[in-house]
């Protein structure tokens, strides 16, 4: 079955046709085709590109895309092989939301344990932006957790969430500085009250980053953004101790569980893989 409807769509008329049976739409009109397309809800893929799961290409270039989902123009030098670019905010927009709903309603003190029933949500993909917020917000529920003080986490939250949006997709690659090892900064920073003014709180906060970029990398490449995510957490639990005094509970024996999702695992050379 067909309607015809005659709408009247960012200034422009349109005929759209709506098939009921196969749920899909059709429009006559280039921009609101788009603009349509830019509301429909996606489903998007666990890895490589989003839209179509091919792999990723990285440029050294960066030249100006328009993000497939939300059509926005930035600039980037990662497409997939097919041409789509999706832009970190849409890359990452279910996934804060997830990570957000879980930190507040998390009541115990383990940050890996935290941070994989995040990962576990299909929101979470194998690798992206959002683990550069999650490593901080698991890290800074945990700490207020362990010195019950719970409720400051809302607000130590999302001001981690400002800080991580800084630190882009490709962050390890391109400026040799993994943005779970920054998350690691964020969370120190933000638990130290640390400013560019500040001594020991700027000392700390600048070498909890440090010693998670130093594990990340002797880790060798290519990356894995749930591999540096454990990294960068076990090292934050580590230094927290050591530093401020604050224990936290630490997961033994770790073991991925998300490899499969992973075109670029280093399978039995990886300290967290398990067959």
């Amino acid at each position: 079955m067909i309607i015809y409807i005659y709408l009247n769509t960012i200034g422009l008329e349109s005929l759209l046709l709506i098939s009921l049976k196969s749920n899909k739409l059709y429009t006559n009109n280039k921009r609101v085709s788009q603009t349509i397309q830019k509301h429909q809800p996606m489903k998007t893929k666990q890895s490589g590109c989003l839209i179509c799961g091919a792999d990723l290409v990285y440029k050294s270039a960066i030249e100006e895309k328009n993000c497939f989902i939300c059509l926005q123009p930035n600039n980037s030098n990662a497409e997939c092989v097919n041409g789509h670019y999706v832009c970190d905010t849409c890359h990452s927009s279910d996934a804060i939301k997830v990570i957000k709903s879980l930190c507040l309603n998390y009541s115990s003190k383990d940050p890996i344990q935290l941070a994989m029933s995040i990962m576990d949500s299909p929101a979470i993909k194998m690798h992206g932006p959002e683990h550069h917020f999650l490593v901080p917000a698991v890290l800074l529920t945990t700490y207020f957790n362990t010195i019950d003080k719970h409720n400051l986490l809302p607000e130590k939250i999302a001001i981690a969430e400002e800080r991580a949006k800084a630190v882009l997709g490709g962050f390890c690659g391109f400026y040799g500085n993994c943005g779970a090892g920054v998350g690691t900064g964020i969370y120190m920073s933000i638990v130290t009250g640390a400013t560019p003014l500040s001594i020991r709180e700027w000392k700390l906060s600048n070498l909890m980053t440090a010693n998670s970029l130093r594990m990340i990398a002797e880790a060798g490449g290519p990356r894995c953004c749930k591999r540096d995510t454990f990294i960068a957490i076990l090292e934050a639990i580590d230094f927290t101790e050591t530093h401020l005094n604050v224990k936290m509970q630490k997961s033994e024996n770790i073991r991925c569980r998300y490899f499969d999702n992973n075109k670029q695992c280093l399978f039995s050379e990886c300290m967290f893989y398990t067959t």
